[in-house]
């Protein structure tokens, strides 16, 4: 049997999936050079190796925030040790915060947000590096210039973010000057996405507004960091969930351009990173909203749609997340214990809380 019929929509999902957690199946297509455990980690991991019901037919997922215990009292200490340096006594204090899709960030910074202002009096701000995506126009132009590196060819991968933008945004809020906050429309273009027209941006740390003291800028890729060429060449060599589909360099292009987001990373003080004991839960997270969202409003993405979605950002996790698991701020003085790393197994509740 082909691997390409098998995965690809020819047979009901039900007997792809039973065939691939069959020990005996024996993949004989082609451009395969590892075993088929390593390419396709989302059934082999997230439905062998758990206990919950399939994410074709599982129940939408409850939101539960057990996260947030855990993050406001490091938040707080680290705010104190901030505002303890007479440098800082007036600068605000920035929060970075990592989630792998689906594991409940958004809960996350909802909670964490609305605890800081109503219980700790702290006037917070949250910013996505969603709403840093390159305007719709800038967009095509960068997948037309590389018209042969799949990675760029929609928004997500680093390299399709306006850094320029974030510059000048945190630059801003950094001072506490007046300062307009980006938006990004998903739905515009057919999906595609666009900016939000600038005038319509909400406005921040105005004459008649409280100034800004904390901001949370959260995002799937925030905090990753650029590796060596030898790093991503080496990674890419190894068994893999995606690396191996893609050429070296285009892996390379994504990791230059991630140079660019150290302007983000160079003003955060502290950072939040809800991690996965198994990264590809992110596969079958995805699949448990949108089958949720197919059920309730008869919208969604189809199984094959969701695959080839995360499948499109799984390479910059793949590639950066050893990384930032070590911590954002090592061989930084003072350094130690400015990051929270969370991991949550395959319900999203934490499992394990590690100071980094």
């Amino acid at each position: 049997m082909q691997l390409s019929s098998l995965w690809r929509g020819n047979r009901p999902i039900k007997s792809r999936i039973n065939c691939l957690l069959d020990s005996s199946f024996k993949y004989s297509g082609p451009r395969c050079e590892y075993p088929l455990s390593f390419r396709l980690q989302w059934p082999v991991k997230t439905l062998a190796m758990s206990a919950a019901p399939s994410p074709l037919t599982a129940p939408k997922p409850p939101i539960i925030d057990d996260k947030s215990p855990h993050c406001i009292p490091f938040i707080l200490r680290q705010l104190s040790r901030h505002r303890s340096l007479p440098t800082n006594a007036s600068k605000p204090f920035f929060i970075g915060l990592n989630g792998v899709q689906g594991a409940g960030k958004t809960t996350l910074v909802s909670a964490l947000a609305t605890t800081l202002r109503k219980k700790e009096g702290l006037e917070t701000l949250v910013c996505s590096i969603d709403d840093l995506y390159l305007k719709h126009e800038d967009q095509v132009a960068l997948a037309r210039e590389h018209r042969d590196n799949p990675l760029v060819q929609h928004r997500g991968e680093p390299g399709t973010h306006d850094m320029a933008l974030a510059r000048e945004l945190f630059s801003a809020l950094r001072e506490g000057r007046e300062t307009r906050v980006p938006e990004y429309d998903k739905s515009v273009f057919n999906g595609q996405g666009d900016r939000v027209p600038s005038f319509q941006w909400k406005t921040v740390n105005g004459a008649d507004q409280p100034k800004i003291q904390v901001i949370i800028f959260e995002g799937w890729c925030v905090g990753f960091r650029a590796l060596s060429a030898g790093e991503v060449e080496e990674k890419q060599k190894r068994p893999s969930t995606t690396l191996h589909r893609h050429r070296l360099e285009d892996l390379l292009f994504v990791n230059g351009r991630l140079r660019e987001y150290e302007v983000v990373n160079g003003v955060l003080d502290a950072f939040i990173h809800i991690d996965a004991e198994e990264m590809g839960y992110v596969y079958a997270w995805r699949q448990e909203q949108e089958a949720a969202l197919r059920r309730e409003k008869g919208v969604g993405m189809s199984v094959e749609e969701v695959e080839r979605f995360v499948d499109g950002y799984y390479p910059a996790y793949e590639l950066f997340t050893e990384t930032l698991r070590d911590g954002l701020f090592g061989g930084l003085e003072g350094g130690k214990g400015r990051q929270l790393r969370l991991v949550v197994g395959r319900d999203r509740r934490v499992k394990e809380v590690i100071e980094v």
